[in-house]
């Protein structure tokens, strides 16, 4: 049986490699463009198209978190108090448009590590103590355009985008497992107008069969929730938080 399986892993690595090879179009960058964009909370954030010479185009935009520690690389913003609270990106998105765009034109999309590497030690340069900072560029506008990398370079080489990714990260390809849904139930902290000091209560059915029943389970127990928080605190307690999760202002600690 061990002989039998480690013949099966070999022959479908190299159907992969065959597929791979057969499937691959070369591709290369020929333009970078951003833009700002309003997020899910109706903040300003950087989205980017990348256009491959084969003319196909790639977009991703830059998800935003609602607090980041000091040792977090820097997301620019444009503090101007004029123009979304301060929030805007227009810096960053001149970045992209100025600086970035022209020094990747003409790289090879499938080269995630030397794309990245060009504008984090190269056109960025900026360090701290803990590792590269990301003050000149900003990580908002290089995130954004690595992100259409990977999408154009997993088209490039003919795999879905998270076998390319996997590969990127030198993990096995020759099978793919969903991983247990994580769900948000509760919130806290800067997501929520409550005393609680944790962000994000989850659960993870990890009991579940597959990743549909999953997340029938975690759907069924939010709704659950919901009927016992209305039911002990009220209808006005069932309001919810920054990210879903209910931010019941009577909930004093986590314990409760």
């Amino acid at each position: 049986n061990f002989l039998k399986v480690r013949l099966e892993m070999y022959l479908t690595r190299r159907f992969l490699n065959k597929s791979l090879s057969s499937s691959r179009s070369f591709a290369t960058i020929a333009s970078v463009h951003a833009r700002e964009i309003l997020d899910s909370r109706g903040n300003p954030t950087v989205e980017v198209d990348l256009t491959s010479s084969t003319g196909e185009v790639f977009r991703a935009a830059v998800p935003s978190g609602a607090s980041t520690g000091i040792y977090e690389a820097l997301e620019l913003r444009d503090k101007d108090p004029k123009r979304y609270l301060g929030k805007g990106v227009t810096k960053a998105v001149d970045n992209v448009n100025t600086l970035l765009a022209p020094a990747l034109k003409g790289m090879d999309v499938t080269k995630q590590k030397e794309i990245d590497t060009k504008m984090i030690e190269e056109v960025d340069g900026t360090k701290s103590e803990w590792g590269s900072f990301k003050t000149k560029i900003g990580a908002n506008a290089i995130l954004a355009v690595s992100l259409a990398t990977a999408r154009a370079g997993a088209k490039a080489l003919g795999v879905p985008l998270y076998h390319h990714i996997a590969t990127l990260a030198g993990k096995r390809t020759d099978k793919f497992v969903l991983p247990v849904p994580s769900l948000n139930i509760i919130n806290g902290g800067e997501h929520a107008g409550n005393l609680l000091a944790m962000q994000e209560f989850m659960i993870l059915p990890t009991g579940a069969g597959s990743f549909k029943e999953g997340i029938q389970i975690g759907a069924e127990v939010y709704h659950h929730l919901a009927k016992l928080i209305k039911k002990r605190y009220g209808k006005a307690a069932a309001n919810v938080g920054d990210e879903g999760g209910f931010g019941v202002p009577q909930i004093k600690d986590e314990f409760e």
